[in-house]
């Protein structure tokens, strides 16, 4: 299917301003507290017609958890509702609530953030629309909900609370407006999305890729993320290795027992000062820590326990500068381990570019680029048909198939790399 070429563009400086949008339209609720509050949501939004449109505020940044610290719904004629889920605490309405409406179509703008906090409470859709996802897919230059809502219904929001921490209590009236506004516009947004899709030959590609959201299990664990402390180029040894190890273990559970952002508890500056400065006084210590910590009254004593234990720790025990890559090496590093591969990954890239450009969407979005290094990178023979067969079992949806199948088939048989000015590394997992 041919797609249409045409991006859709943010409004030019001569089309008319957006509209500020200070208010909801369909009414500005009182927060839901209590569990009879929340029965009386389920029993409105019922009374409703049509997609549920669905947002959750959390803390990020803040908070340890993820989870939901505000849940803003709207449905026709069943209303705006924000609801407090701390003040409401566990209860069986938030599974009838996803049970009730599970045939509903959901709208939710960029799912893959809130859906993990909204299946947490019971919340699981089947059916699911996501604007931000359709507006990439669709075209769009911008796909924020406030660039989207300007540049598709003509309505400008306010943003500037898009930061705060959801996590305080009361919570503020204008917050609480902010929040309300994300949902108030969801329903027609949906409807204008799926308009570009339709007239661009785009609609089943979305559904596709929101199905594939739906059904996408959790990831599993990231093997040792403390290797991602910021900072780590710093390191030169294995034992100011084993201190960062051990003490961003000793901050992570502290943050989960609390229920702060690790970086709170003490950044990852603080700790690869200490790993590399080791000082011996406990004082001085403190001092490196306490610098950039948003905790009252840190523990110290406990922390200095770890510390003093790394020290200890026989060299059989301390990790290792390099770990065994898990998959596939950094793209960086084909070149010399891999000719013949590097040079089947630069025509692949830029074929991708080409037929994204085609289509008018990120390049990310036709295709994963983990997709296409697992493609490139084996010895053995892949004709079109293998290549296509590869794709799925990767995860790649049909009508991603269809488009790139044959361009990622035809890479694979060139021997020499098309020669290109930088190598992006942004995707490479590091090492």
């Amino acid at each position: 299917m041919q797609a249409d070429s045409t991006t859709h563009e943010s409004p030019t400086p001569d089309s008319p301003p957006a509209t500020p949008l200070l208010a909801p339209r369909h009414g500005m609720p009182d927060l839901v507290t209590t569990e009879d509050g929340l029965r009386d949501v389920v029993a409105r939004l019922a009374q409703g017609s049509g997609p549920i449109a669905i947002d959750a505020e959390r803390a990020s940044g803040y908070r340890y958890s993820q989870r939901a610290y505000l849940i803003q719904i709207y449905r026709m004629d069943g209303g705006l509702h924000l609801i407090d889920p701390i003040a409401i605490g566990n209860t069986f309405l938030w599974e009838a609530m996803g049970t009730d409406f599970a045939e509903q179509e959901w709208i939710i703008h960029a799912s893959t953030q809130d859906l993990p906090c909204l299946r947490e409470l019971g919340l699981k859709p089947q059916r699911l629309f996501d604007t931000e996802l359709g507006g990439r897919i669709a075209g769009c230059a911008r796909v924020g909900l406030g660039a989207l809502t300007e540049q598709l219904l003509g309505l400008s929001l306010a943003k500037e609370h898009s930061a705060v921490d959801w996590s305080i209590r009361p919570l503020k009236n204008e917050w609480l407006t902010y929040a309300a506004l994300d949902v108030d516009v969801l329903v027609e947004l949906r409807n204008e999305v799926e308009k570009l899709l339709r007239d661009a030959g785009k609609l089943e590609w979305a559904l596709q890729d929101f199905a594939a959201i739906l059904n996408q299990p959790p990831r599993p664990p990231r093997q040792d993320p403390w290797r991602r402390t910021s900072g780590m180029h710093k390191v030169r040894d294995r034992m100011t290795l084993t201190i960062i190890r051990d003490m961003w273990k000793a901050r992570d559970d502290y943050a989960a027992e609390i229920d702060l952002s690790a970086g709170r508890v003490f950044n990852d500056d603080s700790l690869v000062e200490l790993a590399t400065k080791r000082p011996k006084e406990i004082n001085e210590f403190a001092r490196i820590l306490q610098r950039r910590s948003r905790v009252e009254k840190p523990p110290i004593e406990r922390w200095f326990d770890v510390y003093r234990a790394a020290l200890l720790t026989p060299i059989e025990n301390q990790p290792e500068l390099r770990t065994p890559s898990q998959g596939l090496p950094p793209a960086k590093l084909w070149q010399s381990r891999n000719p013949v591969g590097y040079a089947r990954l630069t025509h692949a890239r830029a074929a991708v570019l080409r037929l994204a450009a085609e289509h008018t969407m990120p390049a990310e979005n036709l295709i994963s680029p983990d997709f296409v290094r697992e493609i490139c990178w084996p010895e053995t023979a892949m004709d079109q048909a293998t290549v296509a067969a590869k794709l799925a079992e990767l995860g790649a949806r049909p009508w991603q198939v269809t488009i790139v199948a044959g361009a990622l088939a035809a890479a694979r048989l060139e021997r020499e790399p098309l020669v290109v000015e930088a190598d992006d590394e942004s995707e490479a997992t590091p090492e």
